[in-house]
């Protein structure tokens, strides 16, 4: 008898190898082990003829042989894999009795018939290979069906010709790991070429290896490190994607779903690639702000500021909240009840979409945005947490987790900012001379255009992201989609009151003059100001002071609270706001409601054209004509001459007539000087 080899533990269900055979267990006790039987009878073996037996063992459950990887066996030389097959057809003889390529009817040779045990059959398999000229012991034998069982044909490979060289070849560990230490010092840092990175791993290792000199490989060595070390790191690369890569997340990418409209959100600032006419007339540049919904693509809102602060995007997230009224001068094609939108059910919730553009409105449940300072600010988060917002923060360096926003910003310099004078261009390189000469748009005006562009083309416009999975083939428009997904989902906005809205909105103190209140050299008033003027408001911090909302984007009004009333509002509008002109042409929509005027292809591509023909003219200017040096010049004399005239001189005691013999000269009045005119600006 053998030696007594006792498993761990013998469970019902598995298979062992005992008498040269694959065994089902079919019971357990303290008496015997039954097993399957080749001729069907269950057969009781007592534990210690089990255990005994030179060929117990405890197999895979299984009772297979693992599948072949295929595609690793083709990148095995040939002659490898010849042997490995040569070993497998022997190896199955040993195990069945009989070798893979056998015929039908063909008769177990005795020496591996079932009746003899497996350590005999390796034993005869050994006598076989070495009287054909392989010399092979029946221990080689009995490791190759070990590992045959174990891992299949991979198993027989001779691993050596293939053997995997080290991931850096033969250069020392410590050149390694001060060229990763060169590299990991310049994630941060401004792009530097290889020759630098070499330059500093020279440097790391002299003050690592003071007591010892490390030799350093070849130069082209060197380089094939710094190839094998920098890749995907864009070391000498760009320094934004550089950092996403190094600051990222590192989880595997992904997008959270959003199946209806607010579901998910997004928020970004980029800077916007056009000059405009800031207040004090110096030509500058301005940020925009926006907020996309991912589930229809729509732009909610989208703002521009010298400089986005806290204040800023708070208003943006009112404005997303609240419905987009039509302005003076909107044709009425770009009302909400003339687009595919659902105003006919939302108006019995908000009467005010009855006046409303065709803009979703959209309350969030969850807004993603950056690390930005006017996101993570105090008033914004307070915004957030009164309208029940869930704000979720993207990982450092991880533009990719919100790029809905940032793509949809990038469209906006294809899609509109390009066609606008003053158009910089995405970088110094593609920027044009003397832009700031140009007939450049103020920040009010050009927040008037990009407000109208983005419910006349943004919303209108077929967006890839937006395709039907039922039919690939079509592509939905924003309202479209928002339309959609209300039918399917049973979304129902509840817009922002209006009284909230304002409380949104930043604050100021003034005084409530005679005249009205003045914000910026602009004067508001109203009649219900009446009881305010000159009057204390009783607030003492503020000296009397009335408080004063306003919104940045929209100058025609402000309010003011009566705190002798208690928390109502006082709507006051600007004295010139009938002054103001309209820089925009006539819009249409292509997809209306059932039962009412329909707008054609044509007019609507028309009016996109009008609308940027118009916008690249500046304001001021007819479409597709440019003022020349002449007509600055017609215009500042026209200017100077509108001055009220000085009153004609009394006849003279020499002239009784009043009249002249000699001919008057031609008089050349003077204009008003003008402080914040610029003194180098050629008339």
């Amino acid at each position: 008898m053998g030696r007594l080899t006792r498993p761990e533990g013998l469970a019902v269900g598995e298979r062992v190898r005992f008498d040269g055979q694959i065994r089902l267990v079919l019971a357990v006790s303290g008496r015997a082990v039954t097993l399957s039987d080749m001729d069907g009878t269950p057969r009781p073996v007592p534990p210690a003829m089990l255990f005994a037996d030179d060929d117990f063992e405890v197999v895979d459950s299984s009772g297979r042989m693992p599948r072949p990887p295929v595609s690793l066996l083709e990148t095995l030389p040939q002659a490898t894999l010849e042997k490995a097959l040569w070993w497998e057809g022997h190896i199955l003889e040993v195990l069945s009795g009989l070798p893979p390529d056998a015929g039908a009817g063909t008769e177990l040779k005795p020496q591996y018939g079932p009746s003899r045990s497996l350590t005999a059959r390796e034993r005869a398999k050994a006598v076989e290979l070495t009287a054909a000229g392989h010399r092979v012991s029946a221990s080689t034998v009995a490791n190759y069906r070990r590992r045959y069982e174990t891992s299949g044909v991979m198993g027989l490979v001779d691993h050596r010709p293939v053997r995997k060289t080290p991931k850096y070849g033969t250069v020392n560990d410590v050149v390694v790991a001060a060229m990763s230490q060169a590299i990991s010092e310049a994630t941060d840092a401004s792009t530097r070429t290889g020759t630098f990175l070499l330059w500093r791993t020279e440097q790391i290792l002299k003050a690592a290896s003071e007591d010892r000199e490390v030799k350093l490989p070849s130069r082209r060595t060197l380089y094939r490190l710094l190839d094998k070390l920098t890749a995907g790191t864009h070391t000498t690369g760009s320094a934004t994607t550089r950092r996403s890569r190094a600051h990222g997340a590192t989880a595997p990418f992904g997008e959270l779903p959003a199946f209806a409209p607010g579901e998910v959100m997004q928020i970004d600032s980029t800077p916007l690639d056009v000059l405009v006419r800031l207040d004090d007339g110096v030509a500058g540049t301005v940020e925009l702000t926006g907020m996309i919904d991912v589930a229809t693509r729509t732009v909610t809102a989208a703002v521009l500021r010298p400089t986005t602060k806290a204040v800023d995007a708070s208003v943006l997230l009112a404005r997303t909240v609240t419905p987009e009224l039509m302005r003076p001068g909107w044709v009425d094609a770009l009302r909400m009840s003339r687009s595919v939108l659902p105003h006919r059910r939302l108006l019995t919730l908000d009467e005010r979409l009855e006046h409303a553009a065709a803009r979703p409105v959209i309350v969030p449940e969850m807004i993603v945005c950056d690390h930005g300072k006017a996101f993570m600010s105090r008033n914004f988060l307070a915004s957030c947490r009164f309208l029940q917002i869930d704000l979720q923060p993207a990982h450092k360096g991880s533009p990719f987790e919100k790029g809905h926003i940032e793509k949809t910003l990038a469209s906006v310099g294809t899609l509109f900012t390009q066609f606008l004078p003053g158009f910089t261009g995405r970088t110094t390189e593609h920027r044009g001379r003397h832009l700031d000469k140009q007939p450049l748009w103020s920040l009010p005006e050009l927040q008037e255009l990009l407000d109208e562009w983005i419910v006349a083309k943004w919303q209108n416009r077929e967006h890839d992201g937006l395709r039907d999975p039922t039919a690939p083939g079509r592509m939905f428009t924003p309202n479209e989609k928002y339309a959609t997904l209300v039918e399917a989902c049973g979304y129902v906005p509840v817009a922002l009151a209006g009284d909230d809205y304002v409380e949104l909105l930043p604050s100021l103190w003034r005084v409530v003059n005679d005249y009205g209140i003045k914000i910026k050299r602009r004067t508001y008033d109203s009649p219900a100001l009446t009881g305010l003027r000159r009057q204390h408001s009783g607030i003492q911090a503020k000296k009397g002071l009335w408080e004063v909302h306003h919104d940045p984007y929209d100058i025609s009004r402000i309010w003011v609270r009566d705190h002798r009333a208690g928390s109502g509002w006082i709507e006051a509008t600007w004295k010139h706001l009938h002054r103001v002109p309209v820089p925009f042409g006539e819009l249409a929509w292509d997809h209306v409601a059932q039962g009412l005027p329909q707008a054609t292809e044509e007019e609507i591509a028309d009016a996109v054209a009008a609308l940027l023909a118009k916008a690249h003219a500046g304001p001021d200017q007819p479409a597709g004509k440019k003022r020349t040096a002449r007509d600055k010049r017609v215009a500042a004399r026209t200017r100077a001459t509108s001055t009220p005239a000085p009153a004609e001189p009394t006849p003279t005691e020499a002239d009784p007539s009043g009249q002249d013999s000699e001919p008057l000269a031609e008089v050349i009045p003077l204009g008003l000087f003008d402080p914040f005119e610029d003194p180098w600006r050629r008339v």
